[in-house]
């Protein structure tokens, strides 16, 4: 059975395709923004941007998990300008870091509630963010901790387990073996610098569509479109059980719309060009951030930045890795087959995912509730239309206005 046609969400990614008709897009360079802010600010304080760049970089934790991988996959060979980038982001849902505790739940140590694998094309024309359930059940490969001993595996094993068994290195280790997508970079982010980023830009506007009210965790957000920062913004992005249907899922497409929203933001409204915002948000973010060797100083990850230059907000596209309620625990999920292999080979391929593969698409052009032509793949294509009856539902389902 052949493959549904690619799917056309955004702006086009071929220079063979007409250009679309309507207002020309803005297209901010990271880095570009990045230098020139810092010197910005450098002139209009006297702050030496040395001094202020050698901070920043200071605040990197670094940490080189290379030894501690085996068995990984052979990056495919494609065509393209570039090499496809993959870069996995884990969330750290440590309650031990000051002001993180936000909910009241036990137990300290490292958790991973988030689990983004982004891919970055060859052509840097599109650009994916997969999540991947951390309630997803799977068969957790053996890994290596940091002095060289092996944890065991363990078969039915819940996704994030890997995390707190075994920290990074053994989430890398798993997303590798069951995906067969060779990595390049790998992120960490704390809840504590993202708090920071989010403040540092004013707060990020998200639409609610019901007051949430979860006296267990101490969470009471109120209805409407506005902007969430500080405890605020943190518990929104935590919060689960009195959400939408509740589920796990339901978080992941908030925590989509969210960062989505935050992208538009940072890249259309010029955020980054106030010094003053610019060094509060990376001095959040470099706090907050474990790295790999290869985004271990500001210029590497300018660099970086840089490569998503010619994406259009409409191709920077979030998704849900397929799947469903597990036959044996229907509060556990399993990979939907063959829709799940068939991404992770996409991926690996760096081939444009089609429509059947991705459903349910948030794109930093068109968050759920902006206005902006609507979420999903109706809302999608080129913001011309609204979101299907399956779509909305997803919404619904995630607590996001539709």
């Amino acid at each position: 059975m052949s493959d549904d046609a690619p799917e056309t969400t955004g702006a086009p990614s071929d220079t063979s395709v007409p250009k679309r008709r309507g207002k020309v897009r803005k297209r901010h360079t990271v880095g570009k923004v990045l230098l020139a802010s810092v010197v910005v600010l450098a002139l209009a304080t006297g702050l030496s941007v040395v001094f202020l760049y050698r901070h920043l970089n200071g605040n990197l934790n670094v940490v080189d998990f290379s030894d501690q991988l085996s068995d990984r996959p052979t990056k495919v060979a494609v065509e393209g300008p570039k090499e496809p980038l993959n870069v996995l982001v884990m969330g750290s849902d440590s309650r031990d870091c000051d002001g993180c505790n936000i909910d009241n739940l036990t137990g300290g140590g490292q958790r991973s509630d988030t689990t983004i694998l982004f891919h970055l094309s060859a052509d840097r024309q599109r650009a994916y963010g997969i999540s991947i359930p951390r309630d997803l059940i799977v068969n957790r490969p053996d890994c290596t901790d940091d002095d060289g001993n092996t944890i065991p595996g363990a078969t039915g094993a819940m996704w994030n387990e890997a995390f707190s068994v075994g920290g990074p290195a053994c989430t890398i280790q798993q997303v590798e073996q069951i995906t067969g997508v060779r990595l390049d970079h790998y992120v960490v982010v704390n809840f504590e610098g993202f708090k920071g980023m989010v403040d540092a830009i004013g707060g990020v506007e998200v639409c609610i569509p019901e007051p949430i009210v979860d006296p267990a965790h101490q969470i009471n957000i109120e209805a409407g479109t506005r902007k969430l920062k500080g405890t605020e913004a943190l518990n929104y992005v935590r919060e689960r059980y009195v959400v939408g249907n509740g589920s796990d899922v339901g978080r992941m497409k908030r925590q989509q719309a969210f960062i989505a929203s935050m992208a538009h933001q940072v890249i259309t409204a010029g955020t980054l060009a106030r010094p003053d915002h610019l060094v509060r948000f990376l001095d959040a973010a470099t706090k907050s951030l474990t790295v790999d060797k290869g985004l271990g100083n500001l210029v590497k990850i300018a660099e970086l930045g840089s490569e998503f230059k010619d994406i259009g907000l409409d191709n920077i596209q979030f998704i849900t890795i397929p799947q469903i309620p597990d036959p044996a625990d229907p509060n556990r999920l399993v990979f939907k087959q063959p829709q799940a292999r068939q991404v992770w080979q996409k991926i690996a391929n760096d081939e444009p995912l089609t429509k059947r593969l991705s459903e349910d698409v948030i794109s930093a052009g068109n968050v759920p509730g902006s206005g902006n032509g609507g979420s999903g793949n109706g809302g999608g294509n080129g913001g011309s239309g609204g979101s299907n009856e399956a779509d909305t539902q997803a919404l619904e389902d995630a607590g996001l206005c539709t």
